[in-house]
């Protein structure tokens, strides 16, 4: 057990993420060492930061609990703490079951967690100087400990969703759709720029309702956000997720076509194609409208990469969506895409009026079989690299390969770019932007050679 060490373990999504950096920043602060996903825990205390929004990552988030608490009775850990979408969601119950636990935090009090532990002795430690809100250790709001490599990192612009769809219990744990302050976020872009960073990864549970909030008339920012960050010296790359197809921001897309830091890759979740299902989900679309706004996407941007995700198993899916859907996705060709069975979620507007009545093999069936069909079509797609020259920026280093990506690919979730190392005489760098021709592509990875451009 090491004295003055926590280990913080993240689960579930980039927007976790984030929330756990700025508060290992807060605590390294205070003199606390910090060490993220450790393969081998060895602090005295452990900050588990949990995902509380399908089954499967609330099984996981609670087998991890599990885990750390046998580790405490065996006096290997003394305090275990957790924080984030599970306990926000199920605090008391937890609290009940798993007394173990010494304390728990939500998502929005959780930078209370650096009040439950004290400042160590002996502590004189200083931040990054901001113009921005500081707390007490003279840092600003925003900055964090970084725990991705150090050219890239994810911008979180908002909190919380109004849409309510049928399924989701992000609105349940997160709350209304709350937007940072733009003068904010550009403040932050700086600083991360001045930390080296090269990419940004633009997140929020709903990209496309930015700044719906900050003005009584209400209007949507996003367009301006990203025109002005792209305009922040030293920002390479801009990449955008989760963006929702309902009254969808268009101006983005001038935006997108203007700025060539601004990755041609919009994540936009759509979930499912059949007006009956669109409707059962509460998604506020038609198939005609959904249609529509992807081609506009590709005409505005060409070439852009669309990743998107489906939901498969939702109550009131008959095999006759799903045969439409099938075919739906045949046509559309997706660059990237995800697919997700459906997860009776408690509070949602699915678990109190519809019955979970389709059995829990025929939605595993019915998401490997898309995904079969989705394997077959990036497979194609991905072969139009072959030949090409792409900018790409490396990610690490691993056996024989530098590993990076293209501007069409997002970190630990999208295709990778494996260059031979070996034999070369070039000496390249992690974190730096190489041009590489493409010569082999398989359904998710790209192999490529330096060209001479880099020597």
């Amino acid at each position: 057990m090491h004295k003055g060490e926590i280990d913080f373990i993240t689960l579930g999504c980039s927007k976790n993420l984030v929330d756990a950096e700025r508060v290992m920043r807060q605590l390294e602060a205070a003199g606390w060492h910090c060490v993220h996903d450790p393969e081998e825990p060895k602090g005295e205390i452990c900050v588990i930061n949990t995902c509380g929004f399908i089954g499967d990552a609330k099984e996981e988030s609670i087998n991890m609990i599990l885990q750390m608490a046998e580790r405490k009775k065996q006096g290997k850990l003394r305090k275990l703490i957790v924080m984030g979408c599970l306990s926000e969601r199920y605090r008391a119950e937890l609290e009940d079951e798993m007394p173990e636990v010494d304390r728990y935090f939500g998502k929005f009090d959780f930078e209370n967690l650096t009040l439950f532990l004290p400042k160590r002795e002996g502590t004189d430690a200083g931040c990054h100087p901001a113009k921005q809100k500081k707390s007490e250790d003279g840092c600003a709001s925003y900055e964090r400990k970084l725990t991705t490599p150090k050219h890239y990192a994810y911008l979180k612009i908002s909190e919380g969703c109004n849409r309510f769809c049928s399924y989701c219990a992000i609105p349940l744990i997160t709350g209304r759709h709350t937007s940072r302050p733009k003068a904010e976020i550009l403040e932050e872009v700086k600083w991360l720029v001045s930390q080296g960073v090269k990419e940004l990864n633009v997140i929020a549970q709903d990209l496309s309702s930015y700044g719906l909030d900050l003005e009584a008339k209400g209007r949507h920012m996003l367009p301006e956000l990203i025109d002005e960050i792209a305009e922040v010296p030293g920002v390479e790359w801009i990449r955008l997720h989760y963006a929702y197809p309902t009254d969808f921001p268009e101006e983005l897309l001038d935006v997108m076509a203007r700025h060539a830091n601004v990755c041609k890759y919009l994540d936009i979740a759509l979930q499912h194609c059949t007006d009956h299902m669109l409707g059962l989900m509460r998604r506020h679309i038609t198939r005609a409208e959904q249609d529509a706004l992807i081609r506009k996407i590709r005409e505005k941007v060409p070439g852009i990469c669309i990743r998107t995700t489906l939901l498969v198993g939702h109550p009131g899916e008959t095999e006759e969506d799903f045969e439409e859907l099938k075919e739906w996705v045949k046509a559309m060709r997706f660059e990237r895409m995800g697919c997700f069975a459906y997860s009776d979620e408690e509070g949602t507007y699915a678990n109190r009026h519809y019955k979970d009545d389709i059995p829990q093999e025929v939605k595993d069936a019915r998401a490997a079989e898309l995904m079969a069909i989705q394997q077959e079509i990036s497979g194609e797609l991905m072969q139009r690299f072959v030949g090409l020259t792409e900018r790409v920026i490396i990610d690490r280093e691993e056996g024989d390969y530098y590993i990076g990506r293209t501007q069409y690919d997002s970190p630990e979730v999208d295709c990778e770019v494996l260059i031979k190392a070996k034999g070369e005489r070039l000496e390249p760098k992690v974190g730096e932007f190489y041009e590489v021709k493409i010569t082999k592509a398989e359904e998710f990875d790209l192999y490529g050679q330096w060209t001479i451009d880099n020597r």
